[in-house]
């Protein structure tokens, strides 16, 4: 495959796709290490990065790959790790170091059936859940899901514009049948692509508080060699950056650390609605699960059943305020996702009643048929 800048549709893989999208959102240094069922990523990086003037590393392990992604983006790089379920898992400790010190990188997590090894060649959504609590203690997230090839690529640029943006870790949250799909794929002309890139002190070195947050709530960051000074720590911090026990600090910087990004929701939520002004029943689906929900839909559709599809694109924070309404709107609500039941849960807790919330959860290797989710929305 040829990669100059033509738009010509060529055969792609999901994982490949995410490879390309980190390329194209200005991502020049990689950390990682290879597990099923996101290998591809690595490989792909390992190829191209060189070829735009960046770094790849396989790193030892899982833990070492986080800590590697974290100190590129202090030293100025947009930077990406990529792994699976027992990995996620592992890297879960420098996530929050990273959601603490404000450190924008993008984790990707091709998700695989489990706990433990599971089945590395199947899909599975069941690290949803870990995504927002995993690490410990309080902070905002985000996360994203894309649910095609193109999105892949497309998705993978806006986690890094939202990472750079708000000054935070996201998770770009896939699954293997995503991961290993091979569609159609028709690179965006440059031009068409938003790239945002992280905001700069724009004060002399003498009077930078590192940690002193701009009026949207994220502070200016500054590349270690730029002659700042920096202090960079997993503890509670002052503007200066060094540790303070205090009271006031304490909570100033943990309400921070969600408020600036549950501020900012109208630019953060993605979704997509499908037959939905409409719709008597609908399904909650993202990802590899939202395949079957599309085929599901139109053949209720064709049969006169008036189904519709909410997909978020944002998995977190929850699309809260289109949730609620759909509830208050349909009679049945299908949530399906390849675990034993997770988003399931929230948004039976955002429904509050108003209508019938159904769990529809697989866990046996295989996705989620178009007739099994036709068959939950027509009953």
């Amino acid at each position: 495959m040829t990669h100059n800048n033509a738009a010509r549709a060529v055969l792609m893989q999901g994982n490949q796709a995410c490879a390309e999208g980190a390329l194209a959102a200005g991502a020049r240094f990689f950390a990682g290490y290879p597990i099923t069922p996101s290998t591809e990523v690595a490989e792909m990086l390992a190829l191209r990065l060189p070829q735009v003037g960046g770094t790849f590393i396989q790193m030892e392990d899982e833990i070492a790959s986080m800590a590697a992604v974290i100190g590129a983006s202090l030293a100025g790089a947009k930077a990406m790790t990529a792994t699976s379920g027992p990995g996620f898992s592992l890297k879960q400790e420098l996530i929050g170091y990273a959601a603490m010190a404000e450190v924008p990188c993008v984790i990707v997590n091709v998700q695989r059936t489990g706990p433990s090894t599971g089945q590395p060649t199947s899909p599975a959504q069941g690290d949803v859940m870990q995504a927002r609590w995993g690490s410990h203690g309080d902070r905002g997230v985000i996360a994203l899901s894309p649910a095609s090839v193109t999105e892949c690529f497309t998705v993978t640029v806006e986690a890094f514009n939202l990472a750079e943006k708000y000054r935070t870790p996201v998770v770009l949250l896939m699954d293997e049948v995503i991961g290993h799909m091979r569609e159609k794929f028709v690179r965006p002309d440059p031009s068409a692509l938003t790239v945002v890139e992280r905001k700069k002190p724009q004060q002399p070195p003498g009077g930078f508080l590192p940690y002193k947050p701009d009026a949207d709530g994220v502070p200016p960051m500054a590349a270690f060699g730029d002659g700042y000074r920096v202090h960079v720590t997993g503890l509670v911090h002052d503007y200066t950056g060094f540790p303070t026990g205090s009271n006031e600090v304490t909570e100033e910087l943990i309400s921070r650390l969600h408020t600036k990004i549950t501020r900012n929701l109208g630019d953060i939520l993605r979704y997509e609605k499908i037959y939905l002004d409409d719709a008597e029943t609908a399904v909650v689906a993202f990802g590899g699960s939202a395949r079957g929900a599309y085929a599901a839909v139109e053949a209720l559709r064709d049969k006169g059943i008036k189904a519709g599809l909410f997909r978020p694109i944002t998995i977190w924070p929850l699309p809260e305020a289109e949730l609620m309404a759909l509830a208050a709107k349909v009679k049945r609500i299908v949530v399906a996702e390849m675990n034993y039941g997770q988003y399931v849960n929230e948004v039976r807790r955002i429904s509050c009643g108003r209508t019938e919330v159904v769990s529809l959860a697989k866990w046996n290797n295989e996705p989620i048929t178009p007739d099994e989710i036709a068959a939950a929305l027509s009953r």
